[in-house]
Order: C-alpha cells, then sequence, then structure tokens
C-alpha cells in the first residue's frame, strides 16, 4: 500500500511540478546510483531538494529511496507523519540526543541492508538561500563502519529562490543539477567533508 501511494504521489503532483511548472537541468544524470545500498548527499537550500532528487528517479524504483530527515519536524503532527511516511518514505531520525549512536542510526543501517537508497543532506538544515553551510560529521558517523557503503555528491542551484527557508510557496524558477562521482567513506569526516566541499565548490563554479 506504501508503495502504491508514495508512486501516485510523485507520478500526478511531484514530478508534474519539478519537471514541468519548476524546470531541471540535468548534468551527468548517468552517475546516479540505481542500486540500493548507498547514500545520496546533496546541498541544502530548500524543501524542494528533496523532492527534486527523489523525482531523477523512475516510478519503478521511487520506493526504494528514503531520505533520512528530522522526527522532531516530520513527524510532529498526524498528518506531516502521514505524508512523510506513505507519500515520501523518510527514515525519520531522533535528534533529541536521546539515542545513542548505534540506535540513532539503526533504522538507516536497516535500510541500506535492504538495498534501499538513502537521501542524507551533509550540511544537516537547510541553509540561506543558494549559500552553502558548514558540512556536519553526521554522514561520517553514519557510514564509518560501512565504508564499502559509496556516497554519491549532488549540487543543486536555484532551488533556494524557489522555496528558501521559512516560506510556503515556491516560484517557478529553472534548478540546476549536477550529479557527481561515488566517493568511498574516508578516514575521518574531514576528509570525507574536504572531498564533499571540493565537489560542491566546483560544480557551484561551473554554473
Amino acid at each position: 500500500m506504501k508503495r502504491l501511494i508514495k508512486i501516485l504521489f510523485f507520478a500526478f503532483i511531484i514530478k508534474p511540478i519539478v519537471f514541468i511548472i519548476l524546470g531541471l537541468n540535468i548534468k551527468d544524470r548517468k552517475k546516479l546510483p540505481v542500486k540500493g545500498g548507498t547514500v545520496i548527499a546533496p546541498n541544502h537550500n530548500s524543501h524542494l531538494d528533496t523532492m527534486v532528487v527523489m523525482s531523477l528517479y523512475p516510478l519503478s524504483i521511487i520506493h526504494k529511496i528514503r531520505p533520512v530527515a528530522a522526527a522532531d519536524y516530520f513527524m510532529k503532527n498526524k498528518i506531516i507523519a502521514w505524508i512523510s511516511t506513505y507519500c515520501i518514505g523518510i527514515i525519520p531520525l531522533d535528534r533529541s540526543g536521546s539515542s545513542s549512536q548505534e540506535e540513532l542510526f539503526k533504522p538507516c543501517h536497516e535500510a541500506l541492508d535492504k538495498k534501499d537508497i538513502l537521501i542524507l543532506f551533509p550540511e544537516g538544515s537547510r541553509g540561506k538561500p543558494e549559500q552553502m553551510t558548514r558540512l556536519k560529521k553526521g554522514l561520517f558517523y553514519l557510514l564509518k563502519d560501512s565504508k564499502d557503503t559509496p556516497v554519491t555528491p549532488i549540487y543543486m542551484k536555484g532551488l533556494g529562490n524557489s522555496l528558501p527557508k521559512g516560506e510556503a510557496l515556491f516560484v517557478p524558477f529553472t534548478c540546476d543539477v549536477i550529479v557527481g562521482d561515488p566517493i568511498t567513506i574516508l578516514e575521518s569526516s574531514k576528509q570525507l567533508n574536504n572531498e564533499l566541499n571540493e565537489f560542491f565548490n566546483q560544480s557551484s563554479d561551473s554554473v
């Protein structure tokens, strides 16, 4: 049932908004991972970021794409929780600090074991429109014991102007999307974040 709801949600609502009303310029789409047990790491400027990344995938595997999202926001009431669970298929992350690191990432590891494709924003929360914020260590801690799990970075430009933080309505604004080469998890969060920052900076200069 969840799979059908998610397919219908993206087929009739999200994909028409993203590809018809919004518009995308996509570079290196062929680099998108299509086999599960992997992580996508995009920059984060807008609520539309998740929808855009998921819309890059065909409906046949949309159920395998699982965004990692803050439980305190996306599970805060019944309506948002239902949409987040059934329409988007998030993996809720407890940011209260009450869980151990093992407990915190357990649902993510279970999803990777099921060959799902996770979306995790290395910046954590959304930044100011079209501005990168400091990358956090969450992605490294998630995968430090699974260093064979590849991470595919994605850079997006334009969505911060379409639906910036604090706004409820979006305006049509063409978005550039660049898919990077997969990165193997390195020995420290600093090394991993340096690799991601290098990709984000190069991509920003190219658009």
